[in-house]
């Protein structure tokens, strides 16, 4: 599978250990930074990685920050992409199964790396179920992110 993975500086070395595993596990990784622990802004990197998720240059992604949360926030705003924050081995595979899920995050201050190489197996190792109730939901979402938000009212 190719993969594409980013971090900020706070998923930095966390990022280098799963970048490891996945070679080992055979995948092929496109790494598109950081490359240090200086301290960069993690929309950036999130963008990476949904725009390589999105464009179909990979199979699936990876995120990490401090935390998943604003990493995630970010790589939602890109069409096409579904991306979640998951500390467990459950929701990993739950968000494939069901939801489609085609970028994992995951929070460095959070989760070990033994625990995050888990979930990571776990993302990778899941399929889409296809099931009817699956693809309807995930049409509904396709609705959303494609709708005119602009007449909504409110402040743009």
């Amino acid at each position: 599978m190719r993969i594409a993975i980013g971090s900020d500086h706070a998923g930095f070395s966390l990022k280098g250990t799963l970048v490891e595993a996945l070679r080992e596990g055979g995948h092929e990784v496109i790494d598109v930074g950081t490359d240090s622990d200086a301290a960069v802004d993690y929309p950036d990197y999130a963008e990476a990685v949904a725009v390589a998720v999105r464009r179909g240059t990979v199979d699936r992604g990876v995120m990490i920050c401090g935390s998943g949360v604003g990493a995630s926030v970010a790589a939602n705003k890109v069409p096409g992409v579904r991306a979640a924050v998951c500390h467990d081995t459950f929701s990993a595979h739950q968000g494939v199964e069901h939801d489609d899920m085609n970028i994992l995050v995951l929070g460095a201050r959070i989760i070990g790396a033994a625990l995050a190489a888990e979930v990571l197996e776990a993302f990778l190792g899941a399929r889409f179920s296809d099931a009817e109730r699956h693809r309807r939901r995930i049409g509904k979402i396709r609705r959303l992110e494609g709708r005119d938000w602009s007449g909504e009212g409110g402040a743009d």
